[in-house]
């Protein structure tokens, strides 16, 4: 095996940009299923890439399988569960080690309304993600209103469960904590007029006082600014808006439902708003890169950071089923340029990316990632000092808001899965 052409970063954006072929020869038993939820962009193999790097040692990757793209991709996987796994790039015969996470034992086990844990959540890197609304109503339309990257409403209800009671959500919620070391669980939902934050109330407080998980919730902004203020009474951790684009033309012809319902300011008004109210880092824009002209994208990550927030920037992916199934994914060179400029955009406001504990996003390039591709200079490891820092300084405080506010509840139901509580590897 030649020396690494690319780090652990690079390979990330690249398997990305480009995808993976399986040979049917290469047995993948135990990983995690390839499975379409939520918006669709988690339908591929789930990978961990080492860095090398003490001051990351690991990067976590979503890499596209199934898509069309994917088939003409140079990267190869080989191997097998007993002897590891490699990824070449047929066309520079450059190999690289990594590893498959395997499925937790808890994904098979039901909960006490009998449904399978791993229809409420799953795991994307090392946090949970739960779709907990309705599907989004944009889906509903005639025609429809969806936005043309998304696969939602073709998944709730079909490899995701469409009705996620508070009851079904605390035990997986649990059941990832325990056994796969889980902090952080994010809850998203679609579209819901002015229903949808209203809705996540009950599962933002039966978390925090029955798990004692950090809590992310990502949904459709609302006028009503004051209901942010109530989810952070509640003791959210993190907020996050779809901007999608900056580009108007592009937000407008790719994501309809909110054109028209919303309008893109108002996803910036809300962005701001919460900005204000919430510690620096713990709101978060998130940007499609690879459709709209890199310097709309550009001018997005400089105004997130700008506010105090960290962009978080999604490399487009064609999924199986979107409208825009058919469209080529963007080139390395300028995606490798784009998450530069997110960590740029970082270390020049002083976010404190990467201080919240065992939160790895597969789905997208963390700006923390990105640090593999920055300049070592002075600025770098001043940033770095800071950034080291801050973990050090908040681990008391992640310590203390993972606590459960009441005593825990005996579990109705185990079934299913293995219920000795034998960890999985996902953390």
């Amino acid at each position: 095996m030649r020396v690494m052409a690319l780090n652990a970063c690079e390979l990330e954006i690249d398997l990305l940009c480009r995808g993976m072929r399986i040979p049917d020869g290469v047995s993948l038993e135990g990983a995690r299923g390839i499975a379409r939820t939520r918006a669709g962009l988690g339908s591929g193999l789930e990978m961990v890439l080492p860095t090398g790097s003490w001051m990351k040692p690991e990067v976590w990757v979503n890499v596209p399988v199934v898509e069309s793209f994917a088939r003409q991709s140079p990267y190869v996987l080989s191997g097998s569960p007993h002897d590891g796994y490699v990824v070449t790039n047929e066309e520079t015969r450059d190999a690289y080690a990594v590893r498959i996470p395997r499925e937790p034992r808890w994904y098979a086990r039901l909960t006490s309304r009998d449904i399978p844990m791993n229809h409420i959540g799953v795991l994307q890197g090392t946090y949970l993600g739960i779709y907990v609304n309705l599907v989004c109503t944009f889906w509903n339309y005639s025609p429809a209103l969806n936005c043309r990257f998304c696969t939602t409403g073709q998944n709730i209800g079909e490899s995701e469960s469409a009705d996620k009671a508070v009851s079904d959500v605390i035990e997986t919620c649990w059941a990832a904590k325990e056994e796969s070391g889980v902090t952080f669980v994010h809850l998203n939902g679609g579209f819901q007029g002015t229903r949808g934050i209203q809705f996540t109330e009950p599962y933002i407080e039966a978390i925090k006082e029955e798990v004692g998980m950090l809590v992310g919730v990502q949904l459709a902004p609302e006028r009503d600014f004051s209901r942010y203020d109530r989810l952070i009474d509640l003791g959210v951790d993190h907020l996050s808006f779809c901007i999608e684009f900056w580009n108007p033309k592009w937000f407008a012809e790719v994501c309809p439902g909110k054109e028209k319902m919303l309008g893109q300011q108002l996803f910036l008004d809300a962005l701001e708003y919460c900005a204000r109210r919430m510690p620096k880092g713990a709101v978060s824009g998130e940007i499609i890169a690879g459709l709209e002209p890199i310097e709309d994208t550009v001018s997005a990550i400089e105004h997130i950071a700008g506010l105090g927030a960290f962009p978080t920037v999604c490399i487009f992916r064609p999924t199986v089923g979107a409208d825009m199934e058919s469209w080529p994914p963007p080139q390395y060179d300028a995606m490798r340029d784009v998450m530069l400029r997110v960590y740029d955009a970082c270390r020049r406001n002083w976010i404190p990316i990467g201080a919240a504990p065992n939160i790895e996003v597969s789905l997208v390039v963390n700006p923390d990632d990105a640090a593999l591709l920055a300049p070592r200079n002075r600025e770098f490891w001043l940033y770095e000092a800071y950034r080291r820092t801050a973990r050090l300084a908040a681990a008391p405080l992640f310590a203390w808001r993972q606590r459960p506010r009441r005593r825990r509840p005996e579990p109705k139901s185990r079934r299913g899965g293995d219920a000795s509580g034998s960890p999985g590897v996902a953390a």
